[in-house]
Order: C-alpha cells, then sequence, then structure tokens
C-alpha cells in the first residue's frame, strides 16, 4: 500500500492557495476575484474528490469489497493532474474545455468538462450525480494552459487525507468565500453573517432525524451550521448515516454559488450534498405534498428582486408579487410539515416586508392566521454592511395552529455603537440576552408582546417598534425611506391593475 503523503499544515495550506491565486493573476481571462475563487474552487474540488476516493478505495480493500469510484480513468485527478510535468499548454486547456478531445491516455473522447457533465449516479443519486451538476454550472476561464498548469500543481501539494487538514482548508475556504461576499456585494449577492446563521440554527434546535431545508442556499452557510449541529448529536454509525442521508437539503440556482456551496458542505464532511440546482421557485404551491414537506426550513432569501412570469404563475392570483422575497416566504410556509410534529422555521426578511400591505399583507394574513408566528427579532443596522444597510429582521413561526401573539425582541447595538460596519461586524456573543430570553420569556426593555388579533385589526402591519423605548427624533436610513416609497409604489400599481380588470 502506498505511503500516506505528509500532512499539510495551516501555514503551507494558506502560502500554497496565495500562491496559486498569485499566478492566476497573470492570465488575461480571469477578471477579479469573482472570476478566481470559482476557479479555484472547481481544482480544489476535483483534487479533494480524488482524495476521498483514494481513502474510500483502501476501506474497500480491507472490507473486501468493490469501490465504484466517482470518477472513472483517464478523468481523475491522479490520471491527468498529478504528474507536474503532464499535460499542459493548448493540450490542457482542449482537454479541460472541448467537448472532445486527445485524453492523457492519448485516445481521443469526450473533454474533462464535458465527461463529468455526463456523469450518472445509481438509482437514487450519490456523488456522480453531484459532479455532474456542478460541472454543468462551471466553465473554466482561464486561457493560457501553462498557468493552469502551474495552479495545478500548487493544488496538487495539497492532500486531504487527515479530518485536522480538511477542517484547516475549512477555515481557509470560509475566509475565502468572505471575499467572495465582499466582491459580491456590488452584484446584489447579500450573504448572511455567520453569527446570524448560528443564532438561527441554535433557536430552530434541528434534532437528528429531521431534515433542514434552505431554498435559496447561496454558499451553503445555513446547511453547513446545521451539519455541525447535527455533528454534535451523533453518538452510533447509524446517527451518522441518517445524517449524511437524511438530514440536509437545499437549492441554489446560480451557478457560482451552487458551486461553492457543495465544496463548502463537501469541505465539512457531507459526503454526497442534496442542493437542486433549480430555481425553487419553479414548482406549483398547490403541487407540493406531504413528502416535499420538512420538518425546519432556515433561510435567507433573496429580497429586490424580480422574477419572471411563468414563475408567478406557480401561485395563487391574489398572492403574486414581483418581490422574490415575498414568493419564498409563501414557498416555505407551503414546505413545513403538517400533523403532530410540526414543522418550524427561521426566515430573514427586510422591514418592507413587516410594514408592507396589498399581496404583502394578503401573505402576512395568512401567515397569522393558519401559522404560528410566534417571534420576530428586530435587527439593528448594519449587520449586512457593507453589502446594504437597509434594516433586516428574523421571523420565526411554525404549523402548530394560527397564532395567539407575537412576540418581538429588540436585538441592541453594542454600548457606545450607531451602527455596525465592514470592519466591526456583528460578533454571536452579541447575541447571549436573547438567547437567554428565548428559553425563559418575560416582557423587558428589549421585549415586548403583541395580541395577533391587534395585528390582523391593523392590517397585518408587523412594523412594532419597542413600546418602552425612548422616541428617536433622528431620521429614517435613506435607504429605509426608499423602501418605504418602493412599496407603497407598488400597492399603487396593483390597485391600478385591479381596476383594470374590472373595467374589462
Amino acid at each position: 500500500m502506498a505511503q500516506a503523503p505528509p500532512p499539510t499544515t495551516a501555514q503551507s495550506l494558506g502560502s500554497l492557495v496565495k500562491s496559486a491565486r498569485d499566478i492566476m493573476r497573470k492570465d488575461k481571462g480571469l477578471n477579479g476575484d469573482l472570476d478566481r475563487l470559482p476557479m479555484l474552487t472547481w481544482v480544489l474540488f476535483l483534487k479533494f474528490l480524488d482524495d476521498i476516493e483514494r481513502t474510500r478505495e483502501q476501506e474497500a480493500v480491507m472490507a473486501g469489497k468493490r469501490h465504484r469510484h466517482a470518477i472513472e480513468s483517464p478523468y481523475r485527478w491522479r490520471d491527468w493532474a498529478a504528474k507536474p510535468d503532464g499535460i499542459t499548454g493548448d493540450a490542457l486547456i482542449s482537454f479541460v474545455n472541448s467537448e472532445e478531445a486527445v485524453r492523457p491516455d492519448g485516445k481521443r473522447g469526450p473533454g474533462l468538462f464535458a465527461h463529468l457533465r455526463g456523469l450518472q449516479g445509481a438509482e437514487g443519486g450519490d456523488r456522480r450525480d453531484v459532479v455532474a451538476a456542478v460541472f454543468r454550472g462551471t466553465v473554466n476561464r482561464m486561457i493560457n494552459g501553462y498557468l493552469l498548469r502551474d495552479v495545478i500543481n500548487k493544488v496538487d501539494a495539497i492532500h486531504f487525507t487527515s479530518n485536522e487538514e480538511i477542517h484547516t482548508l475549512g477555515h481557509l475556504y470560509e475566509s475565502m468565500l468572505k471575499e467572495m461576499r465582499d466582491a459580491a456585494g456590488d452584484s446584489g449577492e447579500f450573504y448572511t453573517p455567520r453569527p446570524v446563521v448560528r443564532f438561527m440554527v441554535e433557536v430552530a434546535g434541528p434534532r437528528l432525524g429531521e431534515t433542514v431545508l434552505d431554498p435559496a442556499c447561496g454558499t451553503g452557510g445555513f446547511l453547513v451550521e446545521s451539519y455541525r449541529h447535527f455533528e454534535k448529536q451523533c453518538k452510533t454509525v447509524q446517527d451518522r448515516r441518517v445524517l449524511q442521508r437524511e438530514s440536509l437539503r437545499g437549492g441554489e440556482a446560480k451557478p457560482l454559488p451552487y458551486l461553492l456551496a457543495q465544496m463548502n458542505l463537501l469541505l465539512h464532511g457531507l459526503e454526497s450534498p442534496e442542493i437542486d440546482p433549480g430555481n425553487s421557485l419553479r414548482h406549483n404551491l398547490k403541487e407540493i405534498g406531504d413528502r416535499d414537506r420538512v420538518d425546519v426550513v432556515l433561510t435567507n432569501p433573496p429580497f429586490g428582486g424580480e422574477e419572471e412570469r411563468g414563475v408567478l404563475s406557480n401561485f395563487p392570483e391574489d398572492k403574486q408579487t414581483a418581490e422574490t422575497a415575498l414568493l419564498f416566504l409563501q414557498l416555505i410556509m407551503r414546505k413545513l410539515r403538517r400533523g403532530s410534529k410540526p414543522g418550524r422555521a427561521g426566515v430573514v426578511v427586510p422591514n418592507g416586508t413587516l410594514f408592507g400591505d396589498g399581496v404583502c399583507a394578503r401573505i402576512k394574513e395568512e401567515l397569522l392566521r393558519e401559522f404560528n408566528l410566534h417571534t420576530i427579532v428586530r435587527l439593528p443596522n448594519g449587520v449586512f454592511a457593507p453589502y446594504t444597510s437597509i434594516p433586516t429582521n428574523l421571523l420565526f413561526f411554525d404549523r402548530s395552529g394560527p397564532t395567539k401573539e407575537v412576540w418581538y425582541y429588540e436585538q441592541p447595538l453594542p454600548e457606545g455603537r450607531k451602527n455596525y460596519t465592514k470592519t466591526q461586524p456583528l460578533q454571536y456573543e452579541e447575541f447571549a440576552g436573547c438567547l437567554a430570553w428565548w428559553k425563559k420569556r418575560k416582557e423587558t426593555e428589549r421585549a415586548w408582546r403583541v395580541p395577533a388579533a391587534e395585528l390582523l385589526a391593523a392590517g397585518c402591519n408587523l412594523d412594532r417598534k419597542n413600546p418602552r423605548a425612548k422616541e428617536d427624533l433622528e431620521h429614517l436610513p435613506p435607504e429605509q425611506l426608499v423602501e418605504g416609497i418602493i412599496a407603497k409604489e407598488r400597492r399603487i400599481l396593483e390597485i391600478m391593475e385591479e381596476v383594470r380588470g374590472m373595467v374589462k
């Protein structure tokens, strides 16, 4: 049996990844970190996958079993990437990109990406389906095959042979994801800060045997944190089998976040992530049945976006809206399990969802009458800095019956601060007060409750201020003013559409 390679230390790992990124800066096909990170991710993905396969092969041999590879020769990393003086230049670019090319074994056949996109798992799905889905949305943007060979050689020096090394790369990868989020902020992608994710998972408290869904999972933050939460509950081999096969589901329509989520989950230990690469809103709500429902939904759905007309037809006529966040809220409500163990959800929403009327109010009325909207955590300004300063809230509800009262908790800013910033972000420890209150609820200077009947009588306006707070004479932030104007304009348009329908 081959001797295991020496372990990759945290310092050498960071150095290798930095060197690979420096090489990428020389390639004219890549434009900034938005191109470099996904490029590095698919290369790391294939190396990581091959190292896992080697481990599985050894385990199979020791158990006297046959191991079926996710990727067969000559498309495995060891076949084309592991030789420092192997295929390079134009031949390497052709092998990676072309539908048909000369393979490393000298024969003609499908190129690397073409082969990977065509993989099919056994009935019931396995890692081959994951690989195929990843590479259907992945493009190699490097145009210099010699630089690509240099990057591959750097990555080949990383060995995913122990949990400690994978854990180290996990931390490094998270720092790269943070850079990615900073770069993506300009393109409208707002990622959920880790402390918010951790808090939401903690209070939702998913238990092993339950299924957690994030229908707009982005790079997988909620799923990774849920995986960690489940992992602490695993005591037996059967527990781990349940965690691997039955516990986590996601959906992400954009190719880049989809790839990043797959890599993120694989790095943290989920062997075959179950993430749907399609738009989660593409299904008709009426067709969602009991077997499609889950125990827990944790998500930060995109807001401010608009969906195509074909998607809107999947929703009830009186609840169709261009606001993506409201469509996702309806989907989440339908996805929660019914019965003796009712499903529960934690959802990030912008302030506009609380005070919106028209379609928004009708959705909230359904939420109050048919679901138990038990808690709204009001987050302070700047939690999502630098991507947006729009105030946000956390809604927690379940399917245990109609709402009797809604508890509000106003999460405070640290003493002496007016907001959060990129350099001074929210810390998880700041949720300690809310976590303590969550278990033993009572009205305080930060917490109050409002009867559901009062909210329904007020047109389902959930934007309730802290009754014990000192009156704030400062003006609202410009973003909040603009958001309010947009909500009113949308309502005017809805009324005009209704009037036009009556005239017809």
